[in-house]
């Protein structure tokens, strides 16, 4: 049957459409300076970065940057608690987690935590934030209404990246242990540990719509955990030196940056069997991000680095910058 001049039309004209495009689409500079983890304040519409001297935000419509929006010393986490309008940030230099209004940035509170506060999450169903202190192995409980310490629980190990489930649990890796630790959280106690076997220094996590765990792990796999019942199911390839696991929910994907490799591995969460479905190259070193919500773009804090004969590769000042994706 011949085909109609209409339709041949349109189909030529959708062969001529360029494909959209994916990798690194945009770089916004930014101050020198070491970074750990991102985070987006969907309210406002802004990047907020850990910095070495502070909170970094970016608002992602006019690309404007407040380079120390809320000073600090070391911070490792920095987010907006949704719906309270207050912003938290850990802070490794004096043992701390500041509590900040999330339009000035002014801080509030100032709250003492365990040795070297690291990743924190907030916790809905509780109202409760839970700092992990990476240097004691404890966890810190806050009350960001009253601004204070209402607990402490002894986990154990040099704790990374954390996660809740809405339900009463919390899951937490431990570095140096190479495991997984689900807590209770009104009981405020260990439940379970998992041993993550064959994976080294576990850093970023993320759970995903299908109750599955995806652990990075420093020699280049991801680690998938049912975290109902603690078991581990089949590994990952990611690239190495990850610190962040970064879950989009609703368009069901998690992204892993490798700072070694300089990659970024896709990873298909639809199935109870998650699977690596892309590499997408970013910068070597860039190994913390996030993603917005709304758009599904990527922003990996990043910087270019010289080689040293014999040492470590040095950041080449004036390279700080913020990759933008498009996955």
């Amino acid at each position: 049957m011949p085909v109609r001049p209409l339709i041949l039309f349109a189909a030529m004209a959708a062969m001529a459409l360029p494909a959209a495009a994916t990798g690194i689409v945009d770089r916004i500079p930014g101050a020198d300076g070491g970074w750990d983890y991102a985070s987006i304040d969907s309210a406002g519409n802004r990047l907020f970065v850990s910095r070495s001297d502070g909170v970094m935000t970016i608002d992602l419509a006019s690309r404007q940057m407040l380079p120390q929006f809320v000073p600090g010393g070391r911070v490792h986490a920095s987010f907006i608690i949704p719906g309270t309008g207050i912003g938290v940030a850990t802070n490794g230099v004096s043992n701390s987690a500041t509590l900040f209004n999330a339009q000035s940035g002014a801080i509030t509170a100032s709250i003492p935590t365990g040795a070297k506060p690291d990743a924190a999450v907030w916790d809905q169903r509780s109202q409760q934030l839970w700092v992990m202190n990476a240097d004691d192995g404890t966890a810190t409980i806050i009350d960001v209404k009253t601004a204070r310490a209402i607990g402490s629980l002894a986990i154990g190990g040099a704790l990374e990246f954390a996660v809740v489930d809405g339900k009463g649990h919390l899951f937490v890796n431990v570095e140096d242990k190479s495991e997984l630790v689900t807590i209770d959280i009104p009981g405020r106690r260990v439940l379970r540990r998992t041993a993550l076997t064959g994976c080294e220094e576990p850093t970023g996590l993320a759970l995903t719509n299908r109750g599955i765990l995806i652990a990075a792990c420093a020699n280049g796999i991801a680690k998938t955990v049912n975290a109902a019942t603690g078991k581990t199911a089949a590994d990952i390839p990611i690239g190495k030196r990850p610190d962040a696991v970064i879950n989009d929910p609703a368009r069901h994907r998690a992204y892993v940056p490798a700072g070694a490799d300089g990659n970024l591995t896709v990873i298909d969460t639809t199935t109870a069997s998650p699977r690596a479905i892309a590499t997408i190259p970013t910068q070597r070193g860039s190994r913390t991000g996030t993603v917005d919500p709304a758009t599904g773009s990527l922003y990996l804090p990043a910087v270019r680095y010289t080689e040293v004969a014999g040492g470590r590769p040095k950041p080449v000042p004036g390279s700080f910058e913020i990759l933008v994706i498009t996955p």
